[in-house]
């Protein structure tokens, strides 16, 4: 009874992963409204700000675990620094190495530091189901975005010193992505309520977030636009997406939580052909045949036993 009850809650927790990816997907054609505002001015608010109401929200929560806040400091210090570094990291990534080769990268590599951190700190093995679902997704991932570059006829000129910049920002959002998912969770494994434990991290990242924008926002207010958009992001993709994010990490690894947000980039390229127009070529579309093929190997793992 336990193990069919274990099994139902991790298949919610994969369900929750998959809505916040869906959340997160908009974000690119939610910020293309904006095009004059700053991608890094773009990150920093909306997870910033998302921070700040998530912690608001657990307010509660967090003041009825800070007693035993030293039993868990330094795995709040390493998802607040994390925090705070993953969405400036990622957006300079993508600036600097172009948009492709920063969310190959980026998005790509978190699963794998994340399943190395269970490995090397929690002893966890890598089942063969995880290591097929993260080859498939991988590649998935570098086909869209191949897909995505041909179809916008990008011809950027990157200098090689720029884009080795942009690949080790890359490998730094990666990191700190695995960083706080990882964090949270073992915090939540230490019973710490899922709420307070996205709220301490997100809120007290927001903290060292929120101050970039006196350097990357100047324009936030010049029109109406830029206001709805990062409100958009802050309260839907960010505060709902990282809500959503925290239930899922109380009955799922974090391994498995950040190979399900691979299907991200997938939405992200669907709304940006529904919504903005843009073409998809067809190495896109088998990109995203083998995303759905990660997925499905994943949620095969997760479906709740029916006796």
């Amino acid at each position: 009874m336990k193990s069919s009850t274990f099994n139902l809650s991790s298949h919610y927790g994969f369900i929750a992963v998959l809505v916040a990816s869906i959340l997160w997907g908009t974000t690119g054609t939610a910020a293309s409204y904006a095009p004059n505002l700053s991608p890094l001015a773009i990150g920093a608010i909306a997870m910033g700000g998302g921070g700040l109401l998530q912690a608001l929200l657990a307010h509660r929560n967090i003041l009825g675990h800070l007693p035993q806040i030293r039993s868990y400091l330094p795995l709040l210090l390493v998802g607040v620094i994390s925090v705070a570094i993953y969405p400036l990291a990622f957006y300079s990534s993508m600036r600097m190495a172009g948009i492709t080769i920063g969310t190959v990268i980026s998005i790509g590599s978190a699963p794998l530091f994340t399943a190395l951190l269970e490995k090397f700190f929690d002893k966890k093995s890598l089942s063969k189901q995880w290591f097929i679902s993260f080859i498939f997704g991988v590649i998935g991932v570098f086909l869209l975005s191949i897909g995505e570059s041909h179809s916008h006829g990008s011809t950027q000129n990157i200098s090689t010193d720029q884009k080795t910049i942009g690949i080790i920002l890359g490998l730094i959002a990666a990191l700190t992505y695995s960083l706080y998912s990882w964090a949270a969770k073992k915090m939540i494994d230490r019973g710490v309520d899922s709420k307070a434990s996205m709220g301490l991290i997100f809120g007290f990242g927001a903290l060292i977030l929120l101050p970039t924008l006196f350097f990357t926002g100047s324009n936030l207010f010049d029109e109406p636009i830029n206001l709805y958009v990062v409100g958009y992001m802050m309260l839907i993709p960010m505060f709902l997406g990282y809500l959503l994010f925290g239930y899922a990490l109380k009955t799922i690894s974090a391994s498995t939580a950040t190979t399900l947000t691979l299907f991200e980039p997938l939405v992200a390229a669907l709304f940006a052909v529904l919504l903005v127009g843009e073409r998809l070529a067809l190495i896109g579309w088998i990109g995203m045949i083998l995303i759905f093929l990660c997925l499905a190997v994943l949620s095969k793992a997760h479906q709740p036993n029916s006796n």
